[in-house]
C-alpha cells in the first residue's frame, strides 16, 4: 500500500533527526578528541556510555535522583574512570599503530560488557521519566528527546568553548597539532593526554544518561554508538571538532528521513552505505580532518 507523504511528516522527521543528531555529536566528539590528540581508535567508548547510562539507572532505581542531575555524578565517575583506563592501559599504545589501540580498547570493551552483564544480566531495563511530548504546529517533540537536545548542546558547546577559550583548552589543541611542538612550548603532553581521555569518557557518560531516559539499556547496546560516533568523525573529519556537531546533525538527519522514504530493513544499511561513500568520495570528511 502505498503511503502519502505530507509535510508535516517531513517536518516530523527532520526535527526528530535534528534532535538525536545533537546527541551523536556530544558522543562523537569524545571519540573525535581521542583520536585527535593521541591518535587513538576507542573502540570501548560506546561501552563507556553505557556505563555512564547504568549510573543514571541504579541512581533512579535506587535513591530516586532525578535522571538528569544523575549527570553530575556519571560524567565524574566516568572521567575518573578513563583516566584510570588510560594510565593503565591506554597510554601504552599512543603513538603506535593504529592497530594497536583498536585491538586494546576492543578487549577493554569486551571485558567491561561481560562485567556488566554479569553485574545486571542482560535484560532491558527503563529509567520511566519525564513521557509524553508536546505538538507544536503538527509537530510532536518528544519531551526526553528535547531535554537531551538541549543537554546534548550546551555539553557540546561547552566542550567547544573550553577547547578554544582555556589555556587547557589550547594545550589539547596544540598537543592535536603537534605534540612535540607543544611539548617544546611547555606543555606537558601526557598530562593532556590523560586528562584529555577522561574528558572523552565524561561526555560518552553524558550521552548514556541522556540515552537510558530515552530508551530501554542493556550492556550491548554502546557497540552501535561506537559505530555511529565513528561515522560522525568520518562526516565531520577525523579529529576536527566543529567537524563532530555537523556530522552528528547531518547522521541524525539522514536516518530519520531514510526511515521516511525507505523499508526498515534498508534504513537501517543506510549508514553504512553513507560511511563507504564518504570514505571513497571525501575521505577526509566535509570539513576536512584536524581543525583546531
Amino acid at each position: 500500500m502505498n503511503v502519502v507523504i505530507t509535510p508535516a511528516m517531513v517536518g516530523q522527521v527532520v526535527v526528530s533527526g535534528l534532535l538525536a543528531g545533537a546527541l551523536y555529536s556530544m558522543v562523537a566528539l569524545g571519540l573525535a578528541l581521542i583520536f585527535g590528540v593521541m591518535r587513538v581508535i576507542n573502540v570501548a567508548h560506546g561501552t563507556l556510555l553505557t556505563m555512564g547510562a547504568y549510573t543514571t539507572f541504579w541512581w533512579f532505581r535506587l535513591l530516586g535522583v532525578n535522571p538528569y542531575l544523575s549527570l553530575l555524578v556519571s560524567m565524574p565517575v566516568m572521567f575518573v574512570v578513563g583516566i584510570g583506563l588510560q594510565r593503565a592501559m591506554v597510554r601504552r599504545v599512543v603513538n603506535a599503530p593504529e592497530l594497536s589501540s583498536l585491538l586494546l580498547t576492543f578487549g577493554i570493551s569486551i571485558a567491561l560488557v561481560n562485567g556488566l552483564q554479569l553485574a545486571f544480566t542482560s535484560d532491558l531495563r527503563t529509567v520511566e521519566f519525564l513521557t509524553g511530548a508536546f505538538v507544536v504546529g503538527g509537530v510532536a517533540l518528544s519531551k526526553s528527546r528535547l531535554v537531551a537536545f538541549g543537554f546534548a548542546l550546551v555539553i557540546t558547546l561547552g566542550a567547544y568553548w573550553f577547547l578554544q577559550a582555556t589555556r587547557f583548552g589550547k594545550a589539547i589543541r596544540a598537543t592535536s597539532q603537534s605534540p612535540m611542538v607543544a611539548m617544546v612550548c611547555g606543555v606537558n603532553v601526557e598530562r593532556v593526554h590523560l586528562y584529555t581521555f577522561g574528558i572523552a569518557s565524561a561526555l560518552a557518560a553524558a550521552g548514556g544518561s541522556l540515552v537510558a531516559i530515552m530508551f530501554a539499556i542493556q550492556p550491548e547496546m554502546g557497540q552501535v554508538y561506537t559505530f555511529k560516533s565513528f561515522l560522525v568523525i568520518v562526516l565531520g573529519g577525523a579529529g576536527n571538532y566543529p567537524g563532530a556537531l555537523l556530522g552528528g546533525m547531518l547522521l541524525g538527519l539522514i536516518e530519520q528521513l531514510s526511515s521516511l522514504f525507505l523499508t526498515t530493513q534498508l534504513s537501517e544499511a543506510v549508514a553504512y552505505v553513507l560511511l563507504v561513500l564518504v570514505l571513497l568520495v571525501r575521505p577526509t570528511g566535509l570539513l576536512g580532518g584536524r581543525a583546531t
